[in-house]
């Protein structure tokens, strides 16, 4: 690995109320002191022209933090206009796991060579061509991952939540599209969004670009399909939420919020527990009362089993949506989490597990975010408790996600959201999923809402025999550690 010697120092900046974000949003928060502001991205185009619009606002800075950045349409047009802001004087940091930027160096190359572009790349592999090849000599570090989301603009407005870059997230891939929440964040709170950047940006983990990748041989070139993004572009565009978001319309849940996110020296191995995400919401949240709805696309209990049946056992209302086997995207996730369903429902837990929408369904719309054009599979992380607090964030229940790689994700006071979370779980998520369920004999079935229509499926449904016994021998694994 190159030395970070002299590794350039910068921080986020705080005098930005003049700026075009700050004179919108400081008179907003002057009318709740102490209290963030949030909206629910729930529609992917909305989420992905948030992006775009806080990138063209922004006066002073751009802190952008994420896992996966495509290099497709909407990578490159967001890629295009941090270059755009850049150009117009804006100080750009982008910091970017190295493990989902396939693709890109060239182009990363050349926007890190901009004045006012600053590249780093979090846990990165040594050799750009063989990268297996760093798991062989670096497993533990390598297999720490950068799960952050975040787009900050102007110390002002955060985006933050589930969503990656790239086009299954924004509802422009011709394929799956992912089921997925981000909330915009104004107030308080995205100051601690900047102060948790600036702690990874100047972590042992983030390497500038340009000592890992050579120079670019020429100007920047971020190549775009004319016609596919005129359309995707223009469906932005026409969206109520850009009218609200351009108009000062958007409404805004006000009330008390925080970031909780892992010590960015847990990318190497090095914090303490006392540091880490699910320790932190922990001592927040304390124990539950009554209930708690999770959305969870990766739900792998783990040895976290026992505080969910004993939750349950004690009284407390515990209600669960993850993928279905035809919906996940990862089957040996589905694995770990497939084991562990007999004995939840056992302890009283409620599980749904979402469908696999076909492209020609609009429900999706209605749910958490997909235009419905294309199948769905749920990337979602959120949870409510006792209908009056809400996490929205990069955190998966899972042992990757505990123990392994950084997340981070907003915890919110807002019996409004809550009850919004509740809902769906009362209304919309039960049409649009498997409700698993446990027979007198001890075994699953798996019960379909077709309107009015009830039907039992005795095996997991859009199974084949194969995949179930697939299913079955990986749950047999000792993996979870790695899931």
């Amino acid at each position: 690995m190159p030395s970070l010697e002299a590794r350039s120092v910068s921080t986020a900046f705080t005098d930005t109320e003049s700026t075009r974000i700050g004179r919108a949003v400081t008179p907003l928060a002057a009318r709740h002191p102490g209290m963030s502001g949030v909206h629910p991205l729930l529609d992917s185009l909305d989420a992905f022209a948030a992006r775009m619009l806080l990138a063209r606002a922004a006066d002073r800075s751009l802190d952008v933090q994420y896992y996966i950045w495509h290099d497709d349409l909407s990578g490159r047009l967001l890629l295009q206009e941090l270059h755009e802001a850049a150009a117009r004087g804006v100080r750009v940091r982008l910091l970017l796991d190295d493990n989902g930027i396939a693709g890109l160096d060239v182009t990363l190359a050349a926007l890190d060579a901009h004045p006012n572009i600053e590249v780093r790349l979090f846990n990165p592999f040594p050799s750009r061509t063989l990268r297996w090849t760093g798991y062989l000599t670096d497993f533990s570090r390598l297999n720490r991952r950068m799960h952050n989301k975040s787009f900050t603009a102007d110390n002002q407005a955060s985006i933050v939540g589930g969503r990656n870059v790239g086009d299954e997230y924004f509802d422009a891939a011709e394929g799956s599209v992912f089921v997925d929440l981000d909330v915009l964040a104004v107030g308080p709170v995205v100051r601690e969004v900047s102060r948790d950047f600036d702690g990874y940006w100047a972590s042992g983990s983030a390497y500038p670009v340009d000592r890992l990748v050579p120079p670019a041989e020429g100007p920047l070139q971020i190549a775009a399909d004319e016609e596919k993004a005129k359309v995707f572009v223009d469906a932005v565009r026409q969206s109520d939420f850009v009218l609200q978001l351009m108009e000062r319309r958007l409404p805004f849940e006000w009330g008390r919020a925080l970031l909780v996110s892992d010590d960015p020296a847990k990318g190497l191995g090095d914090a303490a527990e006392s540091a880490l995400l699910p320790h932190k919401l922990g001592e927040l949240l304390g124990e539950p009362r009554a209930e708690v709805e999770l959305i969870s696309a990766y739900f792998v209990p783990g040895e976290s089993t026992g505080l969910f049946t004993s939750m349950a056992k004690r009284g407390v209302r515990l209600t669960v949506l993850t993928n279905s086997f035809e919906a996940t995207d990862v089957a040996v996730v589905h694995a770990g989490y497939a084991k562990r369903r007999k004995e939840l429902l056992e302890a009283g837990v409620t599980l749904y597990e979402l469908k696999r929408i076909s492209p020609q369904s609009q429900s999706a719309r209605s749910f958490v975010g997909s235009s419905g054009s294309s199948a769905s599979s749920l990337h979602a992380k959120t949870f409510s408790v006792d209908r009056a607090r809400v996490f929205v964030g990069s955190f998966n229940f899972d042992p990757r996600s505990a123990n392994l790689n950084t997340e981070m994700g907003i915890l919110i006071d807002s019996a409004a959201l809550a009850q919004r979370i509740a809902s769906s779980f009362e209304t919309g998520i039960p049409e649009r999923s498997y409700e698993v369920r446990l027979s007198d004999e001890g075994e699953l079935y798996w019960i379909e809402r077709r309107g009015q229509e009830r039907v039992r499926h005795d095996t997991e449904p859009g199974t084949s025999f194969w995949q179930r016994a697939g299913v079955r021998f990986m749950s047999l694994l000792p993996i979870d550690w790695l899931l």
